[in-house]
């Protein structure tokens, strides 16, 4: 990454255009990050995650990060002092319809110019609803043995590409045995579940810059709209098209 800044972790919102975004940097407090419209990237030495309208991002204190929009975007910060969640490193977060009309309140100019006493109870009950959302994983990780990560730049290159883990494995020069220890080593999960977060937040993108679901499901790789549907409803809680979050 980057040479980073230390910026201070604010409560509030900003817009943030298509395509734009907040170069790498890191904050001496916790932060929530969501958006509110729009869909967020916040990336990492470790990977991405990547948070539409469902999701908010926990990003500990003294973490590197950058953050990209796709489509036009609405950025909403939580700075914490204290650690609510006991969380030592970036996750995603459920955000319920409650939990989002809280943090959209919280962050707005108005409650700037509220009184203390209601401000806190605010932020109490805001406080009380992260504890209860539940980890969804949203997070594409980043290889770092060379073999591996030259083998995942091909499909981060072309999301559609189908071939085998012995079909890439060929191109970059080592076994499909060896490209399978490597995935759960080096990024915690089988090699099918990583290039399904891989076409999945390619889908979240492509989505947010205005793409038919249609169009979205073949450029990423599905074998179906329907399929690519199904897998986009199971992981973020609503269908592709019910919600341009």
């Amino acid at each position: 990454m980057p040479e980073t800044s230390q910026r201070p972790a604010n409560t509030g919102h900003r817009p943030i255009q298509a395509g734009g975004g907040i170069e790498a940097h890191w904050h001496d407090r916790h932060q929530i990050v969501y958006a509110g419209r729009g869909v967020l990237s916040v990336t990492t030495d470790a990977g991405s995650w990547v948070a539409p309208g469902t999701r908010a991002i926990w990003i500990p204190a003294g973490t590197v990060h950058q953050h990209r929009a796709y489509g036009e975007t609405a950025l909403h910060t939580i700075g914490l002092e204290d650690n609510p969640l006991s969380l030592d490193v970036p996750s995603a977060l459920v955000v319920s319809p409650l939990l989002r009309e809280l943090i959209l309140t919280y962050t707005s100019t108005e409650a700037d110019q509220t009184e203390p006493a209601e401000r806190a109870r605010l932020r109490a009950v805001l406080l009380d609803q992260l504890r209860r959302s539940p980890q969804r994983p949203t997070y594409l990780p980043t290889a770092r043995d060379p073999r591996l990560a030259a083998a995942c730049a091909l499909l981060v290159d072309n999301p559609a590409d189908g071939r085998t883990l012995t079909q890439l494995g060929a191109v970059v020069g080592a076994s499909e045995r060896t490209l399978s220890r490597l995935c759960k080593t080096d990024l915690g999960m089988t090699f099918p579940q990583w290039r399904t977060q891989l076409r999945l937040h390619e889908g979240l993108r492509l989505l947010a810059e205005g793409e038919s679901v249609t169009r979205v499901a073949h450029a990423c790789g599905w074998a179906s709209t329907s399929a690519f549907i199904d897998t986009f409803r199971r992981a973020f809680g609503h269908t592709p098209g019910s919600r341009r979050a």
